[in-house]
């Protein structure tokens, strides 16, 4: 989402309150949080073998990571739908602001996704 948007309306908390607690009393939730600002994010950077501290905040950044969560779902295509699910309660209570919701298979190893 873009950086300095504002808090999200209190509906969207309530929806997103109801929408965790389905998926965690089914067991589909297994972790998530939301994620202040880059104001005080510290980066390090790795280029060519050196390593640099990059402190906040960024000027450049014009999007930021606001939440995460892991879900655990019996097949990709449950997974999907549910994401669409997740965007579409930002659709409603939020509308004037911009959101990415990116869908991500955890990697426990050297296999292809989907293994």
């Amino acid at each position: 989402m873009e950086e300095g948007v504002g808090t999200p309306p209190q509906a969207l908390f309530e929806a997103m309150d109801a929408y965790i607690g389905e998926r965690a009393s089914s067991g589909v939730f297994v972790d998530g949080g939301g994620l202040y600002g880059t104001e005080d994010a510290v980066n390090f950077v790795v280029r060519q073998g050196e390593i640099s501290r990059v402190d906040g905040p960024y000027a450049e950044a014009k999007e930021v990571v606001g939440g995460w969560s892991i879900l655990q779902y019996d097949s990709l295509e449950e997974a999907v739908a549910d994401q669409q699910s997740f965007a579409e309660l930002h659709a409603k209570y939020w509308p004037e602001v911009t959101v990415i919701s990116t869908l991500r298979q955890i990697s426990t190893g050297p296999e292809a996704p989907g293994d």
